[in-house]
């Protein structure tokens, strides 16, 4: 049975790591290598890691050693590792746990990068990916074969926000002795994908954790032994391909983590509102929130309580020019901005389609239901939800969008 009080907040608020002069926010460390005082101490340091120890940091330094072991906390895992960027930890992760002559399967519904590494870039090294429907647990085991090393999922995928059946996925994986890997950036602290039987949590820190859409960033957590795997100095990816976090952007990202579950709650509150307001109204939207999402009842029962249901909902506008239309009103309007990424304090839409999820080809994307009028909200921390919600409104009727112009769900 699932200890369900765990908080990750808590978990986070109780991480105190004070600066060499007593600062409350530790030093930034400027370094790129560090001191012995003898020989014999940096030898040993090359035979295994030493805590305490840094050796240079594209290993490790001590501002990222200091998000890191916040972040380990946050996710209930044993250690972490941070990375310049969401794809250098989802890359180094794979190529850790795959070699040449190994499979990989993931969702249909996942980040664009993410399907463009699997589908492009890993076949060259001779590592192959199936992409299957996640929400069918007889798929997913009909597609593992004694090759499998990773089953990969977003624990809400991007960007059709199907929330991920974690335990029984595990039970999957490890029926057939593969690893489950969980990108969990649209969902930190609202599910904790260690603790349903995920074996590593990749994210995106660039997202919610950091929001403030000022730095690009990544990280994974898992158990000591993968990260000792990962940043091994003879053969960890980690350690050998370079994606090294800049320590000022690591302090930076550490403050933002501390304001994380604040934040969380007001961007589940606004999306809310307005998925509710947009589909009481007769229109397509998409949000776990809503009891008419396929898996609200899942998500329910996966979620640590109290960080509301995220910020992230799609909405349908029927067709590739509407969307268009209506994108550039509400920049015009001040609803937000006409951008990718996520989790920013304003509001950002996008089509997916055409920006984020343009590298899975038309067929793929019309197989998983990702239709070419379908804009992704990364919904902001606006004060007054209800007039950004009217201002919205007014768009869809300067754009002439109507519930009646397509199928409801």
């Amino acid at each position: 049975m699932l200890d369900m009080s765990f908080d990750p907040a808590s978990r986070v608020q109780d991480y105190l790591v004070f600066g060499e002069f007593g600062d409350v926010n530790p030093s930034i460390t400027d370094s790129s290598t560090y001191t012995f005082l003898s020989p014999e101490r940096m030898e040993e340091l090359f035979e295994h890691e030493i805590e305490g120890c840094f050796l240079y940091s594209r290993h490790f330094n001590p501002t990222n050693k200091y998000l890191a072991s916040a972040l380990e906390r946050m996710e209930d895992g044993e250690a972490a590792q941070v990375m310049a960027s969401g794809m250098g930890a989802i890359s180094t992760t794979l190529m850790t746990l795959c070699a040449a002559g190994d499979e990989v399967v993931c969702g249909r519904s996942i980040y664009g990068g993410t399907y463009a590494l699997l589908k492009n870039l890993l076949p060259r090294f001779g590592v192959h990916t199936r992409f299957v429907d996640l929400c069918n647990p007889d798929a997913v085991r009909a597609a593992m074969t004694p090759r499998t090393r990773v089953l990969y999922c977003e624990s809400l995928s991007n960007p059709l926000l199907e929330v991920s059946d974690l335990p029984q996925l595990a039970a999957i994986a490890h029926a057939t002795g593969a690893r489950l890997v969980v990108d969990n950036t649209f969902t930190p602290m609202i599910l904790s994908p260690l603790r349903h039987g995920a074996d590593v949590v990749v994210h995106s820190l660039t997202k919610f954790i950091n929001g403030t859409s000022d730095c690009v960033a990544g990280c994974v957590i898992s158990t000591r032994e993968f990260i000792g795997r990962l940043n091994d100095i003879n053969s960890g990816p980690s350690m050998l391909l370079g994606p090294v976090l800049d320590s000022t952007r690591a302090a930076s990202i550490l403050k933002n983590l501390h304001s994380l579950h604040i934040r969380l709650r007001q961007h589940g509150s606004n999306a809310l509102h307005l998925a509710t307001s947009l589909a009481t109204r007769g229109y397509t939207v998409h949000y776990p929130g809503l009891g008419s999402h396929p898996q609200h009842e899942l998500l329910a029962r996966l979620m640590n309580p109290g960080y509301g249901w995220g910020g992230m909902m799609t909405f349908d506008a029927g067709n590739h020019a509407a969307a268009n239309r209506l994108m550039t009103l509400m920049q015009r309007e001040k609803v937000g901005y006409l951008a990718v990424s996520l989790g920013y304090f304003k509001t950002l839409f996008t089509t997916p389609g055409h920006s984020t999820s343009s590298e899975i080809p038309l067929a793929e994307r019309e197989a998983a239901g990702l239709s070419d009028g379908l804009i992704r909200f990364s919904i902001g921390l606006d004060a007054d939800i209800a007039q950004t919600t009217a201002r919205i409104l007014n768009c869809l009727a300067e754009a002439e969008i109507s519930p009646g112009d397509y199928p409801t769900q």
